[in-house]
């Protein structure tokens, strides 16, 4: 196991959500990159504790956008809030620490030489102690089913592995809203059936942006279909992908 290297920089974070605080909350969010474009247009949002939502809708509809906003990696105007904290730098931190995004390609998220390295950055940087960390991301590495992976060189793992490693560098920072982009794009059969079965068995909030509507169906109950940087639907799963016509107007096939 490689040696724990403190960074002293930072204390440690710990935050526990009160139960009746929405983990996020957004109102008349907008947003528009440098060169003019608007991804994001009076998007308003609320995402209770629990809950498990798919994010859908075609290219450029400004889904990864939105995600990019919930650790403050992009801020666009308007209002949100996470875990009732204002989006604001001196709340960046403890914002990240909450909201753990996942990113499409594991690869650009699998950076240190194994994965013990990996999963225990988060943690290190939190400022917690050596204990705390090697707890965490035995926890981690235990919720992914990836337990005595620790040592494995991360670009030597397979796609669904890493998929699942990515996973773990922010379980390992206890988050209170796990945010993944596209997680089943790339996957055979069998590692998506996988990663099906894990993200239905893992206890935390869930935001999920996919193509995958079969995946969708089973797993969230609830889906926000966004179209042209705005929300045009919210509500039951199951019923929105029998609205054929809806599906239809903004891109997505019945699965």
């Amino acid at each position: 196991m490689p040696p724990i290297t403190h960074t002293p920089s930072q204390p440690a974070i710990f935050q526990e959500l009160s139960e009746d605080c929405p983990v996020i909350s957004i109102d008349d969010l907008s947003f528009a990159y440098p060169d003019g474009h608007v991804a994001l247009k009076n998007l308003n949002l609320t995402i209770e504790q629990g809950e498990k939502v798919a994010l859908v809708g075609p290219n450029g509809a400004g889904k990864s956008t939105l995600m990019l906003h919930l650790n403050g990696i992009l801020k666009g105007e308007g209002e949100l809030r996470v875990g009732g904290l204002p989006l604001k730098k001196e709340n960046l931190p403890l914002i990240r620490s909450l909201v753990g995004l996942v990113f499409q390609n594991p690869d650009d998220q699998l950076f240190s030489p194994t994965v013990f390295e990996d999963v225990a950055f988060g943690p290190l940087h939190m400022g917690l102690p050596e204990s705390e960390v090697l707890a965490r991301v035995d926890e981690a590495l235990a919720q992914v089913d990836m337990s005595g992976f620790g040592e494995r060189l991360s670009h030597h793992l397979s796609t669904g592995q890493k998929k699942r490693i990515a996973i773990a560098t922010v379980l390992s920072m206890a988050p209170q809203l796990l945010v993944l982009d596209e997680p089943s794009a790339g996957l055979d059969p069998r590692a998506r059936r996988g990663l099906i079965n894990l993200m239905r068995d893992l206890p935390v909030t869930m935001l999920v942006s996919t193509h995958d509507l079969r995946m969708a169906d089973e797993l969230f109950p609830r889906m926000v279909i966004m179209d042209e940087g705005q929300i045009v639907a919210d509500g039951e799963t199951s019923a929105l992908l029998k609205d054929e016509a809806l599906l239809e107007k903004h891109g997505l096939e019945k699965p």
